[in-house]
């Protein structure tokens, strides 16, 4: 009788589900795919690794993710945007450009816009613009006020 192996992450379980449920319970593909919460494609990806790995093929490393190019950490980052948060929240604007030159110092290298608005998203910063136009606002009443003014 072989050993046993365990599953070391969730994916490697999906993947020995994937092949052993069929086989167990009799269960069809999409069958398969409802009990483990993923598509039936994604059944048949999973059961070839697991015969990948079962023929003794090394598994395709993951894709990386993550923050690999930072510029602050998100605890810097907090810190970093303290005072300009600190700022709107009693009733004040945030000026992206005063953000962008304070980061460009900090960092000592240029920075792009894009990398500020994302900093700010990332802290839960969103820009508030008001309307040009008050909701309730009737056209055609200005347009009659302007022709005759009380």
């Amino acid at each position: 009788m072989e050993a046993m192996h365990t599953a070391k992450t969730a994916q490697e379980l999906r993947q020995a589900q994937a092949v052993v449920l069929p086989l167990l319970l009799d269960l069809s593909l999409p069958q398969t795919a409802r009990a483990l919460g993923v598509c039936p494609t994604w059944v048949c990806v999973l059961r070839r690794r697991f015969a990948k790995v079962a023929k003794g093929e090394a598994m395709p490393t993951p894709p990386r993710g993550g923050r690999r190019r930072q510029n602050l950490s998100i605890e810097q980052e907090q810190a970093f945007l303290e005072p300009f948060l600190g700022l709107a929240s009693t009733g004040g604007v945030i000026v992206v450009a005063s953000v962008r030159q304070a980061l460009q110092a900090r960092l000592g290298r240029p920075v792009a816009l894009a990398s500020v608005y994302n900093l700010l998203h990332r802290h839960g910063w969103r820009k508030v613009v008001p309307d040009k136009v008050h909701p309730k606002a009737d056209p055609k009443a200005q347009l009659e006020w302007k022709k005759n003014p009380v």
